[in-house]
């Protein structure tokens, strides 16, 4: 079903416009990156799997970050070369080999992600970069276990087989991870970097040759340091400006489906009207009130977003992936279309029937 990956080309490097320690940053990874990226024709190793998934995590985080002199425009572009140069990194079939044993990989998962980023709003972008960040943190840490496992829990070549294709085949290992900010990760991933930079030492051999390595060597660290040192100095402030509670903003009247609503009015609110509605007769009324709930109530648990200029199926199609609520919310529009755009005459027994049906779709 999957062939063996195809070429891959190399990431492009970030705007050139970037100013200051988060350029530096950003270039200490660049090296890395290009390298991971050059082209493949043949099945690549776990190891070299994990390296892919490493470094997409790392040029996903930078997006996380937004230098104060990159204007807006720069940043956009920033972002479109990196989400292509990680799609490009990371290709969808890909043939992986550990232990003599080939697996077909499928990275469709990251790869329908990835082309979100060019369709929702920039607000909902960071959301998605974690999110994706997220779920390849958790691959990364599960194939680590997978190869270095704990004392007392070795495993034959048969079941570590096994369990590193149910590893590369499930899509639920995203939501296993633990939360870790962005900065801290690209932190880690430099220290990391860095400590890679030199092989282990060797015993000592007298020697001028020597002197000059120990000496490259202690002005490679000095600088590094002194990069990262500027880093955090640059945006440890920022960060923690953002961990301050922000005050708490008047909420302003929000309009849904034309109808404004008060900034306290809550979804109880609004079920309670449609309610009195109802029970003066009013059932076409009563069933758009209670549809307004419906949506408001999705507003407040963060399913959905409220906008003034949304119609009913701009909410219905933001809930298509939210199963089995998006089969209650259907069967609610296609009832509020039928009776207030449709002007079809509601009974009482269709208004029971939308009530119920509103229920259960809270129940999910």
């Amino acid at each position: 079903m999957l062939r063996p990956s195809s070429p891959v080309p190399g990431l492009r490097s970030t705007p050139q416009n970037d100013s200051h320690a988060f350029v530096g940053l950003r270039l200490l990874f660049a090296v890395a990156l290009l390298a991971l990226s050059a082209h493949t024709v043949n099945a690549i190793t776990l190891t070299e799997y994990q390296k892919q998934i490493r470094q997409a995590v790392t040029a996903l985080d930078t997006l996380m970050l937004r230098d104060e002199a990159e204007d807006f425009e720069a940043y956009d572009q920033r972002g479109v070369e990196t989400v292509n140069g990680v799609r490009n990194l990371i290709p969808q079939p890909q043939t992986v080999e550990w232990n003599g044993v080939s697996y077909n990989v499928d990275n469709s998962w990251l790869h329908q992600d990835l082309n979100k980023y060019g369709t929702v709003m920039k607000r909902e972008r960071p959301e998605l970069l974690a999110r994706i960040s997220e779920r390849l943190v958790a691959l990364d840490e599960r194939i680590t276990e997978l190869k270095t496992p704990g004392t007392g829990t070795s495993l034959s070549k048969a079941d570590a087989s096994r369990k590193l294709a149910e590893i590369l085949q499930r899509p639920e290992y995203g939501y296993e991870v633990k939360k870790e900010n962005a900065v801290i990760r690209l932190l880690k991933r430099f220290l990391e970097w860095l400590r890679n930079l030199f092989p282990q030492p060797k015993e000592f051999t007298p020697g001028g040759a020597a002197w000059v390595t120990k000496i490259a060597q202690v002005v490679v660290i000095l600088l590094a340091l002194g990069v990262l040192a500027y880093v955090v100095k640059l945006f440890l402030p920022r960060l923690l400006r953002n961990g301050r509670p922000k005050k708490k903003t008047k909420q302003k009247a929000r309009i849904v489906l034309g109808e404004k609503l008060d900034p306290e009015q809550s979804a109880t609110d609004l079920l309670a009207d449609a309610e009195a509605l109802a029970r003066r007769g009013e059932l076409r009324a009563a069933i758009r009130k209670a549809y307004i709930a419906l949506l408001v109530e999705l507003g407040d648990r963060k399913i959905i977003s409220l906008a003034q200029y949304k119609t009913n199926r701009d909410y219905l199609r933001a809930v298509r992936e939210v199963q089995p609520l998006y089969g209650d919310v259907k069967q609610l529009t296609e009832s509020f279309e039928q009776h207030w755009y449709g002007l079809v005459h509601p009974t009482e027994t269709d208004w029971m029937t939308f009530r119920s049906a509103y229920k259960q779709a809270l129940r999910r």
